[in-house]
């Protein structure tokens, strides 16, 4: 995939149960406001998933015109207004990690990509973690999932913050910590 390059801080994503209506949300959002496209496409259980980035006054815009276009197959949006800059890389699976950066393991896992997105920002804003992969519902039957790293301390405290999120919006799966993980656990990374 190719590394995702941000335009603004500014983020919104919008999950659909209608793969026709997620072109259709696609192109009114695209045509509504200069954003970049990240992420467009069909994903696990028929679902259709736009993640748009660019300026907060130009994603506002899109994101509003999509969900006015979506009628009822909205099943989750988002919008974060000042993202955190590490959840671009981490969603464009672009980061890499040195050995001696690699400490312990972070993992949120969501019901759905949008709330996985907004616990990795919340996390990333909560410590100082290292956010690697933010994976949006391809292979996962639909799920998110985010993988941080830094000490046990951070790490618990950006997973800790991380769930909440995703509890609060009702779609936590599990949130765990691994503070001396097997450096296998990295190898796709490093």
């Amino acid at each position: 995939m190719a590394e995702i390059q941000p335009t603004g801080r500014a983020i919104a994503a919008v999950e659909l149960s209608s793969v026709g209506v997620g072109y259709e949300v696609e192109d009114v959002m695209l045509k509504a406001a200069s954003v970049d496209l990240l992420i467009a496409r069909t994903i696990c259980s028929g679902k259709y998933l736009i993640i748009v980035g660019g300026l907060v006054s130009d994603v506002q815009a899109a994101l509003q015109a999509g969900l006015a276009a979506a009628r009822d197959s909205v099943i989750d949006e988002l919008l974060i207004p000042n993202v955190h800059e590490s959840v671009f890389p981490a969603l464009g699976q672009s980061v890499v990690l040195d050995r001696d950066h690699a400490g312990a393991l972070g993992v949120i896992e969501t019901f759905s990509g949008t709330a996985a997105l907004a616990a990795a920002d919340r996390a990333a804003k909560a410590a100082r973690v290292t956010l690697f992969r933010i994976h949006v519902a391809m292979a996962l039957g639909g799920k998110g999932l985010v993988l941080m790293t830094g000490s046990v301390a951070d790490v618990r405290a950006g997973v800790s913050a991380g769930a909440e999120e995703a509890r609060s919006r009702g779609l936590l799966v599990s949130e765990v910590v691994i503070p001396r993980p097997s450096r296998e656990l990295f190898a796709d990374y490093l």
